[in-house]
């Protein structure tokens, strides 16, 4: 084969002609490729640094949304409790007041009770007082055969009485 017997002859300028070829292409790549690459890493790098920032400061406002829901909560459920407890000492003094009312009813008609209650022990006492009056008079007579005057026989009632 002839290439062969030609290759020392030509080694040194084919050797040449590669690193020439290398060395264009590889600056080629180094002034036109490389900046590129360079500048979209830069930009997605810019773009990931603005994203976590973004995200991080949609977290703090996220934090504070909820800091300010989890306090007006609070406001809300303490505002309630205080509602509940006047309400509850509002109903605890107009009870009060119904009771007192009614106290004061029962104890009106109790005395109204009482005072009916002795008139009629009064009264009571004075038919019996009357009606043993008369049933002394009336023993006497059939016992004794005397007759005892009614003013006499009251007078005896009263002092067993």
């Amino acid at each position: 084969m002839p290439q062969i017997s030609q290759l020392m002859e030509v080694y040194g300028s084919q050797f040449f002609w590669l690193l020439i070829v290398i060395g264009i292409i590889y600056f080629g790549i180094a002034r036109s490729m490389v900046p590129k690459i360079s500048k979209t890493v830069d930009d997605r790098q810019k773009r990931i640094t603005d994203d976590l920032a973004a995200a991080q400061a949609a977290q703090d406002k996220a934090e504070q949304i909820e800091a300010d829901y989890r306090t007006s909560i609070n406001d809300a459920r303490a505002d309630a409790v205080n509602n509940v407890n006047e309400a509850k000492a509002a109903a605890a003094k107009k009870n009060e007041a119904a009771v007192k009312r009614a106290d004061a009813g029962f104890a009106k008609k109790a005395d109204e009770a009482d005072a009916a209650l002795k008139a009629a022990k009064t009264s009571a006492l004075k038919e019996i007082e009357t009606v043993a009056a008369e049933a002394a008079q009336a023993i006497v007579a059939t016992v004794s055969g005397a007759k005892v005057s009614a003013a006499d026989a009251k007078k005896a009632v009263k002092a067993a009485f």
